[in-house]
């Protein structure tokens, strides 16, 4: 999972960053699913590169919120 540039996320639309966001959270929900059941995840940093993604999302859509 390669991390999402800051300024990739400013030239989303709210719609498009929204799905984003819906994708990478599903995503995290599985990898947690794995992890939890005692499997391996695919990769080790998986799942702190999508809670930094997820944070970074949430983190321009607040930024534009006070705009």
């Amino acid at each position: 999972m390669a991390s999402i540039k800051a300024a990739d996320i400013r030239n989303m639309s709210a719609e498009e960053r929204n799905q984003k966001l819906k994708e990478l959270r599903n995503e995290l929900m599985h990898e947690r699913g794995v992890s939890a059941t005692g499997g391996a995840p695919t990769s080790p940093g998986a799942i702190r590169a999508l809670r930094l993604n997820i944070a970074r999302i949430l983190t321009i859509q607040k930024e534009e919120e006070e705009i």
